[in-house]
């Protein structure tokens, strides 16, 4: 099976008018990302995967804040129509800001909606990480078996602190929390090596591959750390559409050896590689009863 686990809502249901097609330029170096796509678009980026998670990011205003344009009030229930439509290869996250006084009400509700997993971005939505009302929410998460999708590492985003990022943050949540089932998103690129460590040491601390594949060196540094620390098996397959789709995701990793070929330096075993195209997400993340 083919999971890919780190997907965003899509912004429209039906095709996107032409007033309404949105592109951002800072995502990717060899072209610009178009924001605004169909339900239709997504399951085109998405075919060659049997299952994908679904997220939105919780934030007041999301194209300023993110980059992607999504009506705020339905950062949620957008993603819960969408994974609704189509339960049997959509897993739909929530995303809620720690710090907000409704937040344990709201992630009621969405479990509620069928939503088994949370989307956070301390950056996008300006919360420390290790402070204690994100403290008290991950406790929140782990009773209830709801994994958390970290974003770690850079972005385009001026006003992203890059500090609430750092990989070595994560560690720090789950000393705390040694039963929360964590992804960190893109290995923290550019930190990969930080990232294969904080996996390396955490039972159910696993990272994805998104994004990393756009950046050839940053994905050879990563994968090699992953393959030499021995922790291939803690890398999951995430395309970051619209971003990506899966199948450059796949493609992506697939070349990672290109950009050393012909030299002396070690090369990433092609084990490695298909283990991370085939991961069992599923299983790692605890995610059975999401599927229906």
């Amino acid at each position: 099976m083919i999971v890919d686990v780190h997907t965003h809502t899509p912004t429209h249901q039906a095709a996107v008018p032409e007033d309404e097609r949105r592109v951002y330029e800072g995502w990717r170096t060899d072209r610009a990302v178009v924001t605004t796509n169909s339900w239709a678009d997504y399951d085109k980026a998405t075919e060659v995967a049997d299952l994908s998670i679904v997220f939105n990011i919780a934030v007041e205003k999301p194209e300023e804040a993110t980059g992607l344009p999504y009506r705020a009030e339905d950062t949620n229930t957008a993603t819960a129509a969408f994974v609704t439509a189509d339960p049997g290869r959509r897993i739909g996250f929530m995303s809620v800001n720690p710090t907000a006084a409704d937040v344990f009400d709201e992630a009621d509700r969405c479990r509620e909606l069928g939503l088994v997993g949370v989307k956070l971005g301390p950056n996008y939505q300006n919360f420390d990480p290790l402070g204690p009302k994100a403290l008290e929410f991950y406790g929140y998460c782990e009773r209830h078996g709801l994994p958390i999708l970290f974003h770690q590492g850079a972005s385009p985003i001026r006003q992203a602190p890059l500090r609430y990022t750092y990989p070595l943050v994560t560690d720090e949540v789950a000393l705390q929390f040694p039963e929360l089932r964590i992804v960190m998103a893109h290995m923290g690129h550019p930190w990969g090596r930080e990232t294969v460590v904080t996996i390396r040491k955490h039972p159910h601390v696993y990272a994805d591959v998104s994004s990393i594949y756009l950046r050839p060196w940053v994905c050879y540094e990563s994968l090699l750390a992953a393959q030499e620390w021995g922790v291939p098996h803690k890398l999951l397959l995430g395309s970051d559409f619209p971003i990506a789709t899966t199948a450059e995701a796949i493609a992506g990793i697939r070349r990672v050896n290109d950009i050393v070929a012909g030299t002396a330096l070690p090369k990433i075993s092609p084990e490695l590689i298909e283990g991370i195209i085939h991961a069992d997400a599923v299983a790692a993340l605890g995610l059975q009863k999401g599927i229906r």
